[in-house]
């Protein structure tokens, strides 16, 4: 078992190192060194900072608006020293040392209003290697007993390994004791190209939260004010009608506006996506035509894109055309 982690960071929270670094693939990354049964360990960890551009600065691309969200990469053996520690502070050791709960605080105390995510990789190899060098104790046990070993000899062999290895049930204790003092969780993965996976969809998501903020600022749906519930003013020249078929179509269950401002700019009006229908030769044809109208979702780099589907073209269909006026939409629904 590794020594306490420092006093310090690691790295410092003054020289981050940048984010394709520290997922940058090593030749040892995911397997572990030649002659050793336990997975290798790169030193040290990391703190990302994780920040995202406002859609006005990104047109310049030289201003940038920090987010609120930290991905913070603990190493195993960091990792492992802090649960060590807790488990060493819960039994009533004197000497404290760093634990998860300490790590915690002094970053948030450098970085205060940070919403943190700790990671871990190799975790599970480690309780892996854990099973393997028991089972191979327990056979060693069991060869040197029938040749007739001391077993006082092997009893001081072995005394030094139960107080360093680290348990399942003593990381559960650690992640439960940090989560209940400051709601900070910690996501393991098996390997580093996980973690990069990871980092990938934390950085999407960060990116896409002002813009998902914005979406979400529209005030109360019920209240008499909103534009939705104001309706649409058309005047005499006909200015206001496509807001009005493209309303029509919201009605529909399970629609939103992305998908509703697809199908009005493929059919700017009721009357012409008729006309569509009457040119189709067969009623499948006319159930699927809007199927494969393409829905953009999101602006800039962190759009992205999907189609109509089946469902709705065919519920705008019926709607459309159909003389029934007891007729059920959404039977699949």
């Amino acid at each position: 078992m590794a020594a306490a982690a420092g006093s310090e960071l690691p790295p410092s929270i003054e020289e981050l190192p940048p984010l394709a670094a520290l997922l940058q693939p090593l030749p040892t990354a995911g397997s572990a060194p030649a002659g050793a049964s336990c997975p290798s360990v790169r030193p040290g960890g990391g703190v990302v900072v994780l920040s995202s551009d406002s859609e006005d600065e990104a047109e310049d691309g030289n201003e940038w608006t920090e987010e609120p969200n930290l991905l913070v990469l603990l190493g195993l053996e960091e990792f492992l020293s802090m649960v060590h520690s807790y488990k060493q502070a819960a039994r009533g050791c004197a000497e404290q040392k760093e634990t998860l709960q300490s790590f915690v605080a002094r970053v948030m105390e450098k970085m205060p209003g940070k919403i943190l995510a700790l990671t871990v990789v190799e975790v599970e190899k480690y309780f892996r290697c854990l099973r393997a060098q028991s089972k191979k104790r327990l056979q060693q046990t069991t060869v040197n007993r029938s040749q007739g070993e001391d077993g006082g000899d092997q009893r001081k062999k072995q005394v030094n390994h139960p107080g360093l290895e680290i348990t399942r049930l003593d990381v559960e204790d650690a992640l439960v004791d940090l989560q209940l003092c400051t709601r900070v969780q910690v996501t393991f993965f098996e390997s580093w190209e996980e973690l990069g996976e990871f980092a990938a969809m934390f950085t999407k998501a960060v990116a896409e939260a002002p813009f998902k903020r914005e979406q979400q600022n529209t005030g109360f749906s019920f209240y008499l004010e909103n534009k939705w519930c104001r309706g649409v003013k058309v005047d005499h020249s006909g200015k206001g009608l496509l807001e009005v078929w493209k309303r029509q179509i919201q009605q529909f269950n399970r629609v939103s506006g992305e998908m509703a401002e697809a199908v009005v700019s493929a059919y700017p009006s009721p009357q012409l996506l008729v006309q569509a229908y009457s040119k189709c030769s067969s009623e499948q044809e006319r159930e699927n035509m809007l199927a494969d109208i393409p829905v953009r979702r999101g602006t800039g780099v962190t759009a992205t894109y999907r189609r109509v589907g089946p469902d709705l073209s065919r519920r705008i269909y019926l709607q459309m055309t159909s003389l029934d006026p007891d007729l059920y939409l959404d039977v699949t629904g």
